[in-house]
């Protein structure tokens, strides 16, 4: 998610990349927007941390969002797996600004969304989730769907949605609105990757160019296996659609002194590419970054990028982070909270 490539669409500049400015006097007018809110707290006035590895914002926590008990569609009350995207220069008559993906885990899950003109909030709930169901006739029938990811396809003009379900497989599903969706394939699967892998899930997607590999997206993704412990996959594709995957880990789950890690999403700055990612309760609960450079060939583990707080939402917890600007403020948009327990909440930077 390159901030100062030129080959990158409008998207990551919009949406997805943190500034190195804060515009306070665009911040306010943000966050004037109004709107019907589902769940929004109130701010938090505490000071951010020392700067975050990488040259990065800090991020601090605002409000929460969505809380699963406050939404009309809720099966299991507990929503995960935030992913949020500008609309507003890609539909003539968008619902708002912005749409915020995310879905329940447990079954049987749900592709939901919610629309907003900030990415401070406040977001409505759509009310005909979910969007994408545990069941698609022809195409499968599962005990549940999750952990959506949307991205803006420049060179289709759709929005691609990949989520998974189950937890061995995820989809692609395409669309012209980022609302009504059409099945297109199988992208990733446990047979993809080395015996005695149990899960392939939590994938998300960038548009990051690697000549070498002939390759124009690259996928980060969890993997477990049979040791029962998680570490972070990477793979590329030319078109989105049909993908290779290293067959070893991109981040390892010793490597950060952690029992798992997950959530993960590419950042670019400086002209090199992170990986940001979290680690699990009992290993901190954390939010951790780590440098895998243009080509993906670095490893340098740089540390706690977002500090979880022990204070109600977070605590304890901060993950699947997400990441877009509004009016040239960063944002991260992320579960906070103990996993199946918590809310979806936004920091600023």
């Amino acid at each position: 998610m390159p901030e100062h490539h030129s080959d990158r669409t409008p998207e990551h500049h919009l949406d997805l990349t943190p500034e190195h400015r804060l515009d306070r006097r665009l911040f306010l007018r943000a966050g004037a927007a109004t709107g019907a809110a589902l769940a929004v707290g109130t701010s938090v006035g505490a000071q951010p941390a020392a700067a975050a590895p990488g040259g990065f914002p800090d991020y601090t926590y605002v409000r929460t969002l969505l809380t699963a008990s406050q939404l009309k569609y809720n099966p299991t009350g507990e929503i995960i797996f935030p992913c949020v995207r500008g609309v507003y220069d890609k539909l003539s008559s968008p619902l708002g600004r912005y749409h915020l993906y995310y879905a329940p885990h447990d079954a049987p899950g749900g592709i939901c969304l919610a629309y907003g003109n900030s990415l401070a909030g406040p977001f409505t709930e759509y009310p005909s989730n979910p969007i994408v169901a545990d069941k698609w006739s022809p195409h499968y029938s599962v005990s549940h769907v999750s952990s959506p990811h949307v991205l803006w396809n420049q060179d289709a003009k759709e929005f691609w949605l990949y989520f998974h379900g189950e937890n061995t497989t995820t989809r692609l599903a395409r669309s012209a609105d980022g609302i009504h969706f059409t099945y297109d394939k199988v992208v990733l699967s446990t047979s993809m990757l080395p015996a005695g892998t149990t899960e392939t899930s939590y994938a998300r997607v960038f548009r990051h160019d690697l000549p070498s590999r002939g390759a124009r997206y690259v996928m980060v993704f969890m993997l477990n296996n049979t040791t029962d412990h998680r570490d972070i996959h990477w793979g590329w594709s030319a078109d989105g659609r049909n993908w290779s995957y290293d067959q070893q880990p991109l981040i390892r789950h010793g490597d950060v002194g952690a029992v798992n890690v997950g959530g993960p999403h590419l950042l670019h700055r400086d002209n090199s590419t992170y990986v940001v990612y979290n680690k699990d309760k009992g290993s901190g609960g954390d939010i951790m970054i780590t440098e895998v450079g243009n080509d993906f060939g670095k490893r340098n583990h740089l540390g706690v990028f977002y500090n979880s707080r022990s204070a109600a939402p977070e605590n304890g917890r901060a993950a699947a982070p997400a990441f877009g600007t509004d009016g040239g403020v960063p944002y991260m948009i992320y579960e906070a909270g103990e996993r199946l327990a918590g809310a979806i909440a936004v920091a600023r930077g």
